[in-house]
């Protein structure tokens, strides 16, 4: 019984100091994932205004752009699956931070994510100018989805940290 208990023991400390990473992983990389997204939506910007072609090397940006976001969405789904949280049970929906964390974070990212990575694979194939301008649109509103779903700091509800 001794062993069993100790062996459990050991797997909790291993999920707790998991999650710790993860949580300052993912904390840590929404900076290096917004600046991404911000030249990216620069990039676009100027493409768009100086009437640019679409090549190469804006597409390289924006693959960048999506495999952060990838990489995030990553680490968010294992961080939800341990998460203390994450609840699903009738006090979830009266509770901020609860309701925050179990469906409103991870939806907005999802939402966020999904127009990333269909820009990136829609931008592939086109050259002209008018790529710049769908890039820039559909950057931007990820961007505003992404600011909102931030668990910022001086959102006191929350209780997060910067990193």
């Amino acid at each position: 019984m001794g062993t069993i208990y100790f062996k459990l023991m050991f797997i909790l400390q291993t999920l707790l100091t998991m999650y710790n990473g993860l949580l300052h992983a993912h904390s840590g990389l929404r900076y290096l994932t917004l600046i991404f997204l911000i030249c990216v939506i620069i990039q676009s910007l100027l493409g768009w205004m100086r009437q640019r072609k679409y090549a190469g090397s804006h597409h390289v940006l924006v693959k960048i752009n999506a495999g952060m976001f990838l990489a995030q969405l990553m680490i968010g789904i294992v961080l939800y699956t341990i998460s203390s949280k994450v609840m699903f049970d009738a006090a979830t929906m009266k509770s901020t931070l609860l309701r925050f964390f179990t469906l409103e974070h991870p939806l907005m990212m999802l939402i966020a994510t999904v127009i990333i990575i269909h820009n990136a694979a829609k931008s592939k194939g086109y050259s002209n100018f008018q790529t710049h301008k769908r890039i820039f649109w559909n950057n931007l509103l990820a961007l505003i989805i992404v600011i909102i779903a931030i668990p910022w700091p001086f959102r006191e509800q929350l209780g997060t940290s910067w990193f």
